[in-house]
């Protein structure tokens, strides 16, 4: 029993350790980027819990949906007057909300930035996108792929062999390292950013912007002439299988 107990408070000690344990974060739940952005903030100690459609939640067991880990979940119909209303009341002693909407539709629901930011100036609200906002609405509001957006930022036309198509990563450098993992970069920042200010700030993490800022290293290579991009020229780089020494082979 002893031991047990010593177990116990070690890991609750542990817990308190954990160098985000009592930041709050509420998730709407959503494809790849955001719940990965929520894994991160999870897997260093903040207490998210995610927002599931009703009806949704549990469509995926626990032990299988790794994006889920450490994560609580509640769920809420946010098409009703009263989800909104049970959300907007979480929001009020949270301190990261992630939304993961294309744009426009937080706000059609009445929890926009200025909705919710209003409720909790201390609120960071993080929200991805794939082509940003700010700009060209009719851009801004289309929907896409992670392939789109690396087209967009040029540098899917330098991953492909020579002689052959742009082979997409993957999901993994759009949505997850420009995605997820910008914005919840973006969200420690901001939360460092709060301690001097008191006040929150509204995250917009667009995967173009994302995908581009993760690739400044070709982008380097290529305004330096080190690795050649145009159609007879690529694939005949170090570092896009035209090395023999940093290919891949038949084992």
């Amino acid at each position: 029993a002893a031991t047990s107990g010593r177990t116990k408070a070690a890991s609750a000690m542990a817990a308190n350790a954990a160098p985000l344990a009592g930041v709050r974060v509420l998730e709407i739940a959503g494809l790849a980027p955001a719940p990965f952005a929520g894994l991160v903030l999870a897997d260093f100690g903040a207490d998210v819990v995610r927002i599931d459609r009703v009806g949704k939640n549990g469509t995926v067991a626990p032990s299988q949906d790794t994006l889920a880990r450490g994560k609580r979940s509640v769920a809420l119909d946010l098409k009703s007057p009263e989800g909104i209303a049970a959300l907007k009341d979480m929001v009020r002693k949270a301190d990261v909300f992630i939304e993961p909407f294309r744009p426009g539709v937080a706000e059609r629901l009445g929890i926009g930035p200025s909705d919710l930011c209003e409720l909790n100036p201390r609120l960071i609200y993080a929200r991805m996108t794939g082509f940003g906002q700010g700009g060209d609405k009719a851009v801004e509001g289309a929907a896409g792929h992670d392939n789109c957006y690396l087209a967009v930022t040029g540098i899917l036309s330098a991953l492909r062999r020579k002689g052959e198509r742009p082979q997409a990563p993957i999901n993994l450098l759009g949505d997850f390292a420009g995605g997820g993992l910008m914005c919840a970069l973006g969200v420690l920042l901001a939360l460092i950013e709060r301690n001097k200010s008191g006040k929150g700030q509204v995250i917009d993490a667009a995967m173009v912007d994302g995908a581009t800022y993760v690739s400044s290293f070709v982008y380097r290579a290529f305004a330096l002439g080190q690795w050649e991009n145009d159609l007879d020229t690529v694939g005949t780089n170090v570092l896009d299988e035209g090395a023999p020494f940093y290919t891949t082979y038949t084992c």
